[in-house]
């Protein structure tokens, strides 16, 4: 927290009015001013971003889109939670995001839609993906879950699809505790996802003899939610100039060193480093040597094609076969001072020398 949160929250509590309303727009206002976007629609979480996105443009039971194999498993229960299918992709092992060429071999005459994640905030083949998208007219909805603020060559990540999701869960840049946005510029979507964020409804409602255009769900992110993301845009820019200090160090000290090697971020071109990630051999043995240091890692998402929901043969999937076993996101909390960092880099030398 930045200490700004207790005065926004104790303002909505004292204006007697808790659920979503004034403060949830100027927080949506607030994200859309930042990344470019026309519209900005506050909901639930990152999760629902994806479902709410993929149901606003009709896609649902029959219909296939295309997951990476290695991303959070949220991104495949989304598009199962719209009903359709979820077909997944391998990778590209210099920048861990889903593999362009792999992409147009999975298509198939039920394709609609293309998800690609921004893993750790950096940057999937963009302009590869729309090529695709275009040539076999498909939707492009950014999983953008860990790039809020991530941008490539001027544009941010999570608009250059038809629509971009951003997560502002506990472990991002900034939170609301649970809480997503869905990021467009097309007007008809804009309209058609307020309806189906609050059940059906195109404007907030009195709860009592309002029109509902559609079905529609409850996804609305509250007065109170919005307020905590407020106070956290304040800390903003430092966090993010504080997360690519943190990754500058690590490529100081550890490329190079043998074992290990980092995916890396285009600092210049505009990517943010949410976490710093790394492929590292013996990654259990080395997680393992932190750990009794009271240096604490995560270890990387399982591939998910080994996850029971979506069990299939990892023959598809080499490159995430090959390197998920290896991935580890280092201590990247912008929390953590230049001298905590070098800490890290210095203990992780000493394993490779011992």
């Amino acid at each position: 927290m930045t200490g700004k949160e207790y005065s926004l929250i104790r303002d909505v509590l004292d204006n007697n009015y808790i659920n979503e309303g004034d403060i949830t727009t100027l927080f949506e206002q607030n994200i859309a001013t930042l990344v470019g976007a026309k519209h900005a629609i506050a909901v639930t979480s990152g999760t629902i971003a994806i479902f709410l996105s993929l149901a606003a443009l009709a896609v649902g039971p029959g219909d296939e889109v295309i997951v990476p194999d290695v991303t959070f498993i949220a991104t495949a229960n989304a598009v199962r939670l719209a009903g359709a299918n979820p077909v997944l992709v391998d990778i590209d092992p210099s920048t861990l995001n889903i593999d362009p060429e792999k992409i147009t071999k999975a298509l198939s005459p039920r394709t609609r839609a293309i998800i690609p994640v921004h893993v750790s905030g950096r940057a999937a083949d963009m302009a590869a993906i729309l090529d695709i998208a275009g040539s076999h007219d498909l939707f492009v909805i950014e999983d953008a879950a860990e790039a809020f603020m991530s941008s490539l060559n001027g544009k941010y990540l999570g608009t250059f699809g038809r629509l971009g999701c951003l997560s502002f869960s506990p472990n991002k840049s900034i939170t609301t505790g649970q809480g997503g946005m869905i990021l467009t510029d097309d007007d008809v979507l804009h309209a058609r996802l307020r309806e189906l964020k609050d059940q059906g409804r195109p404007v907030r409602g009195t709860g009592g003899d309002d029109i509902h255009f559609s079905v529609g769900y409850n996804f609305k992110l509250t007065n109170l939610q919005a307020a905590v993301g407020i106070g956290q845009l304040s800390a903003l820019h430092e966090r993010i100039q504080r997360q690519r200090r943190i990754y500058e160090i690590y490529s100081e000290n550890l490329n190079g060193l043998d074992g290990v090697r980092l995916p890396g971020f285009r600092l210049d071109a505009g990517e943010v480093p949410l976490w710093t990630d790394a492929l590292i051999d013996r990654r259990n043995e080395l997680d393992n040597y932190l750990m009794e240091r009271d240096i604490l890692c995560r270890r990387f998402w399982l591939p998910i094609h080994t996850q029971k929901p979506y069990l299939s043969s990892g023959d598809r999937f080499p490159v995430s076969s090959a390197l998920m076993p290896k991935a580890l996101w280092l201590p990247s909390a912008f929390s953590l001072s230049d001298r905590d960092v070098y800490t890290v880099c210095s203990k992780i030398r000493e394993f490779f020398r011992a």
